[in-house]
């Protein structure tokens, strides 16, 4: 179990890493994590529609 957490916890680092040093990666991250976010909030917003 210790050694998949440190692998996550590597893994996780390195894509932060990335992503620090990478200003396209870091421009189409954050546009899919809105996107993401708006599609929630649209399908919600209309899922209490009845």
């Amino acid at each position: 179990m210790k050694r998949k957490n440190t692998l996550l916890g590597v893994a996780v680092g390195l894509g932060a890493a990335y992503l620090l040093r990478n200003k396209d990666s870091r421009g189409k991250l954050m546009n899919q994590i809105q996107s993401m976010g708006r599609s929630k909030s649209d399908k919600t917003s209309n899922s209490t529609v009845i």
